[in-house]
């Protein structure tokens, strides 16, 4: 876990700096958030106390990916809701770190913190592996096609690694807050833990047969509608107004762009 965590940062460092360096080559103004970083750190033995831009202390997190990508006949880009796997974590402020020491026990109370960490993990990276995916049908230029498409794999690499990851967690009830994460293994194929390559499903037009795909993969709004379900998942509880429009405004950017514009 330790590895797979040092990688995946290392992996998204590597995609900010090499977009903003791609930007920076051809004249166009790159994306800096830095200034940003203010919210506060945790307060556990070991946390750095460092600015920061997003809030893992108060997650919402959710957990239809889960379902979604064993379903064989449902898929959002059709306008089709899936259950929730973890029905906890889909309401209320979980934290998904340690805030102070206090979080270190009882040991249940800790596992849990881990088991939402697991899942707020995969459910970042599906998230990207969407967009990407969504983002390359609007592109204009053969290199930045290439772009997207390259580190879209990357993103899809980290989804599969952290969604087999999160299938690791325990079952349990979190004898502070009352969060359960469910045997996962006990309600059939919709929420089966070793499912993790995509479950065939429909795709374009129900007429055709199911296929293993990404989903979902509409184009439309993609880029505000992940800014919208990183907001709702509560990384971002405690920015300020300017970040928010700063956010938007890149979103708004990216939806604007029309293939063959």
């Amino acid at each position: 876990m330790a590895q797979y965590i040092h990688d995946d940062l290392d992996d998204e460092i590597s995609h900010g700096a090499f977009i903003n360096a791609y930007l920076n080559a051809h004249g166009k103004q790159t994306v800096n958030l830095d200034k940003f970083r203010t919210l506060p750190s945790s307060k556990a033995t070991g946390a750095q106390q460092i600015g920061r831009l997003t809030n893992l202390m108060q997650l919402t997190v959710d957990t239809s990916f889960w379902t979604r990508y064993r379903s064989d006949s449902l898929n959002p880009d059709f306008g089709d809701t899936l259950p929730q796997a973890i029905p906890d974590l889909a309401t209320g402020q979980h934290p998904a770190i340690p805030r102070t020491d206090a979080d270190l026990a009882p040991h249940r109370h800790l596992q849990a913190i881990a088991n939402t960490a697991g899942f707020h993990f995969a459910w970042i990276e599906q998230g990207g592996t969407s967009l990407y995916a969504a983002l390359a049908q609007r592109v204009t230029h053969p290199e930045v096609l290439r772009i997207l498409l390259s580190i879209g794999g990357s993103e899809i690499m980290h989804f599969q690694t952290w969604q087999d990851k999160a299938g690791n967690a325990p079952p349990l009830t979190d004898p502070t807050t009352g969060l359960t994460f469910p045997d996962l293994n006990a309600d059939g194929e919709l929420t089966q833990t070793n499912l993790i390559m995509p479950e065939p499903t429909i795709f374009l037009n129900r007429k055709f047969p199911i296929v293993s795909i990404i989903r979902p993969t509409e184009t439309d709004g993609a880029a505000m509608g992940t800014v919208k379900a990183l907001t709702n998942d509560g990384l971002f509880i405690g920015q300020s107004r300017e970040f928010f429009a700063v956010l938007a405004g890149l979103a708004q950017a990216a939806d604007a762009a029309r293939h063959g514009s």
